[in-house]
């Protein structure tokens, strides 16, 4: 009796082994993605939802799909994977070999799945990495080849993701130079929908990699189910959403596989982007707040650091200036209060001086006649009057009126018995080239090595690739685009390590180039060309879905003469704050409005840049916009409105905020005043409970057209 009884608990002990081990949950402290072994022993997704309290309920979860597709089985949809095998079988079958969960740093847990072909030995990782707190999962595979011979990969997704039976509906962000991140959403239905680009390098010109899932219904700011997606990569993307004849939806992200099948030699590993997804159960605000925080700590290059102020010169010089009349500028962002002065595009070239678009670039030497001191006298004048400086590059490009092109036409992409077709003028460099990769990473660090005082860098990056052809790849041109995309990493990477510490603005024609894989060397990005205050009021809000302000640069130009100064200088507070504007064009009283809303920037940074966001008017429901932002302790908060153009008579809501502590009295300030005005707003200089502003709210959207205000919010 009782060796029957030490039997049954053996068997009792062996058989919880075995079910621990079949069911491999990634958690965050909201989201549960789960898997499950199943007994034909290959891994199945059977959950993505709301965290689940009670680990016992893990094993009534459905028997799901297929957690990683792959090409040449039973499965009639989309793959995640497909491999031409040496034998040029186009069949893969993965089963579940080990898994295991392990640290990753502070208030992370990375989960490592791995499955392997029992014929062929392909071996592919599953990778998540959940926070735990900011709720945000981050996913990629490794694909390695066991085979004797190099294989071939037509498809590799860094994340494939299944949900099951229900609605479903898409918001996606596209556009153009100058008129990005317009937002559509549709439902979807059977078939496919696929977002994708093919443009090499300014990769973003009309979609960034990022998307919003609504589930069931269409998410509000407040309520709703929805999914986050965006791919951390600098190059061609591809999202492929395909729901089955049973409202079952996967969502393949990754690479865009177009002329993109790549060779894996024997032993040689594959690693795909990182996917990054958060899934709100409390709408599209909580989402993009855990967006923020999470990028601001783990991903955004100096995520918890200041940003610098600046005071562009293009649009007071475009091409047309020199060494003097550069210094002059340098008095206008001292008398602005701003941090810093950044010179743009047209200092260099000699044989080809930069006067246009039309020549000079690659030539990174300065221009003799405009700065006859070169960049080393601007840099110890700002140093005299107490400012930093900074300089545009585009050091991945180059014209074909220039040095470089004449001395290196083997370092170019461009047809060998073709016309060349230029876009802006201008050309790609090849990076997957290693002296490529070498002579782009010297252009920051030789101007660096001259000039240490240079504190801030423009990287532009004005054109697609086009005439897709590398002198350097020969054979194997089908790896351009991904190795153009990891030669750039490991520039960039080169740079980090050597200069930690430099600050640097992501610029691609506006946002043609954005993703937090690149925003893991860059401080922040140039989000449009387009500086028009009421089509940045669109912009801004489209792109803060995803990122925090302090990674949004927005200046204040003169674009768009019929708003005010104060309607422009507010518009761009809301973010990395900076000006491109001339001073001697400003009234006396608009430029002192700048000096004082430049201190004002300032002095309520914890809570813009480190802040949660709330969007509580969206511009694409109305004639007005607003958008607030709470400090971490609850004890500042500022709001700005913005009336566009709203109809006569037209009756108005209060505002109601977000974010405050009910029971905490608060003092309601409107700044950002124009010199000699006084506020005309109700509740000026007033103190309301939290409770009430989250409540009944304030009266401040009106009829005047072009108008904003922008209230400081300080607890008592």
């Amino acid at each position: 009796m009782k060796t029957k009884t030490i039997f049954s608990l053996c068997l009792m002990a062996f058989s919880m082994a075995v079910n621990a081990q079949s069911i491999i949950r990634v958690s965050t402290n909201q989201t549960d993605l789960v898997f499950r072994v199943a007994d034909n022993g290959r891994l199945y997704q059977n959950y993505l939802g709301r965290h689940l309290n009670h680990e016992s309920d893990l094993k009534h979860l459905p028997d799901g799909t297929e957690a990683y597709l792959t090409h040449g089985m039973e499965d009639y949809f989309e793959p995640a994977l497909d491999v031409r095998h040496t034998d040029f079988n186009p069949s893969t079958l993965l089963k579940y070999a080990r898994h295991e969960q392990r640290k990753a740093g502070d208030g992370a847990t990375e989960t490592v799945i791995w499955l392997k072909d029992p014929v062929f030995g392909t071996q592919v990782a599953m990778h998540f990495v959940a926070y735990t707190q900011e709720n945000i999962i981050k996913a990629w595979t490794e694909i390695t080849n066991t085979e004797k011979k190099s294989v071939s990969l037509v498809k590799y997704a860094s994340a494939m993701l299944h949900l099951t039976g229900g609605k479903y509906f898409l918001s996606e962000f596209s556009g153009n130079w100058a008129d990005e991140a317009h937002i559509t959403t549709t439902p979807l239905s059977f078939g496919k929908k696929v977002m994708d680009t093919k443009l090499g390098t300014r990769a973003n010109l009309f979609t960034p990699p990022m998307f919003i899932l609504s589930l069931g219904a269409p998410a509000t700011e407040d309520a709703g189910q929805v999914l986050l997606g965006q791919l951390g990569w600098t190059g061609n993307f591809r999202f492929t959403f395909e729901m089955d004849e049973k409202d079952n939806l996967r969502i393949i992200s990754g690479i865009n596989p177009y002329f993109s099948e790549y060779e894996l030699k024997a032993d040689e590993t594959f690693r795909t982007p990182d996917f990054f997804f958060t899934l709100s159960q409390e709408g599209l605000s909580r989402a993009s707040r855990d967006f923020h925080d999470w990028a601001r700590k783990y991903q955004l290059k100096d995520g918890s650091e200041d940003r610098l102020t600046l005071l562009n010169n293009w649009e007071a010089t475009y091409f047309d200036f020199n060494q003097d009349k550069l210094i002059g500028l340098m008095d206008d962002a001292v008398k602005l209060g701003v941090d810093m002065f950044l010179l743009d595009d047209g200092w260099f070239g000699n044989k080809y001086p930069r006067h246009s678009d039309t020549q000079g670039l690659g030539d990174w030497e300065e221009t003799r006649d405009k700065l006859p001191g070169k960049v080393k006298a601007l840099v110890d004048a700002a140093k005299q009057k107490g400012i930093r400086f900074g300089i545009w590059i585009e050091p991945e490009m180059v014209n074909p009126k220039s040095e470089l092109y004449e001395k290196h036409k083997d370092w170019v992409i461009t047809l060998p018995n073709r016309d060349e077709y230029y876009f802006r003028n201008q050309l790609v460099l090849d990076l997957s080239n290693p002296k490529v990769q070498d002579f782009v990473y010297g252009v920051v660090d030789n101007l660096m090595t001259q000039y240490p005082g240079i504190a801030f860098f423009k990287w532009d990056c004005n054109s697609p690739i086009t005439n897709i052809y590398s002198p350097y790849l020969k054979e194997k041109q089908q790896h351009l685009y991904v190795d153009y995309v990891r030669g750039l990493y490991k520039v960039l990477d080169r740079i980090k390590s050597k200069y930690p510490r430099l600050p640097m603005m992501l610029c691609s024609g506006g946002s043609g180039r954005i993703d937090y894989q690149a925003l893991n060397y860059f401080t922040e990005f140039w989000a449009s060309d387009n500086t028009d205050p009421l089509e940045r009021l669109y912009i801004q809000y489209a792109y803060s879905y995803f990122y925090p302000a302090k990674a949004t640069c927005c200046h204040v130009t003169t674009w768009n003469s019929n708003t005010s100064i104060k309607f422009r200088t507010d518009v761009a507070m809301m973010g990395k704050m900076g000006f491109d504007i001339k001073l001697s064009d400003m009234s006396a009283d608009d430029l002192k409005y700048c000096q004082q809303a430049v201190k004002n920037f300032k002095r309520l940074r914890p809570a813009i840049m480190e802040g949660d966001m709330f969007r509580l008017y969206s511009p694409y429901d109305g004639p007005h916009a607003a958008t607030q932002f709470v400090s971490k302790d609850r004890k500042q908060s500022v709001m700005f409105t913005f009336n566009t153009y709203p109809r006569y008579a037209e009756r108005n809501v209060p505002v109601t905020l977000r974010g405050l502590e009910p029971n905490q009295m608060y003092r309601i300030r409107e700044i950002n005043m124009m010199p000699g005005k006084q506020s005309w707003l109700r509740c000026n200089d007033k103190v309301y409970s939290g409770q009430f502003l989250m409540t009944v709210g304030l009266d401040v959207l009106t009829t005047h057209k072009l108008e904003s205000h922008v209230l400081e919010i300080t607890a008592e």
